[in-house]
């Protein structure tokens, strides 16, 4: 007979073995693997099965073991199929920016797209580049498809000039974005917007290639608390 113990080993082990064999196909696609070999759905799975049956066998006192069977299924299903729906985005991402030099970084549940400052707007000014429509459409068709992440829309530039003038004229920026968004139908409670001039440089501010690299919009995608991944994609 199982004891309680080794039935919440067994509920982890399941999860870890069924996120191994997901049939997801996006799951290494453009992404970094894992030291460890296992796919970002697997650890959500495995991690949410592992707190699930903690929690299940402190919840049902009269069986634990039973519990944090019900637990590790319930929560590991639910984690692996948040990751499941970032890695459908993540892969949609990919796809609809290749070959348009804006960049897909993902961590975790986060996703952060860098879009360089010689793709987005002319030196000194917030009006969108006309080469940048494009990428912005692309990514307002995502967005709406992908409706379960918060977006922050953070504008970023070089050291050149004052200060104040780079933080205004960032803000301006990352808010000419996040309406141009909106007006293509991203529900706007979503939609953040902040400028944060010079302050989080990614290269150096001493040679102009590093400047260039300053200067960008990054939209940074987090889960919506609460929110549920659908369960039809």
């Amino acid at each position: 007979m199982f004891t309680p113990r080794r039935l919440i080993i067994a509920a982890t082990a399941f999860a870890l073995l069924s996120g191994c064999a997901s049939q997801n196909p996006y799951e290494n696609q453009g992404q970094a693997p894992s030291q460890d070999g296992m796919s970002k759905t697997a650890k959500y799975g495995a991690l949410g099965a592992l707190a699930g049956a903690v929690a299940g066998a402190a919840i049902n006192h009269d069986d634990r073991g039973k519990g944090a069977l019900i637990g590790a299924a319930v929560a590991g299903a639910a984690s692996a199929g948040y990751g499941y729906y970032v890695d459908k985005q993540e892969a949609e991402l990919r796809r609809s920016m290749e070959g348009t030099g804006v960049q897909v970084q993902r961590q975790g549940d986060n996703i952060n797209l860098i879009m360089p400052g010689n793709i987005t707007f002319a030196t000194n000014s917030a009006d969108i580049a006309s080469n940048f429509y494009t990428p912005l459409n692309n990514l307002a068709t995502s967005f709406k498809q992908y409706d379960q992440n918060n977006i922050e829309i953070v504008g970023h530039t070089d050291s050149t000039g004052s200060h104040q003038y780079n933080m205004n004229l960032s803000q301006l920026r990352a808010q000419s974005v996040a309406n141009y968004l909106m007006a293509q139908g991203v529900n706007g409670a979503r939609v953040t917007s902040r400028g944060m001039g010079p302050d989080q440089p990614i290269a150096t501010n001493a040679n102009e290639a590093g400047r260039s690299q300053n200067r960008r919009v990054e939209i940074k995608l987090t889960p919506i608390p609460g929110a549920q991944a659908p369960q039809q994609y």
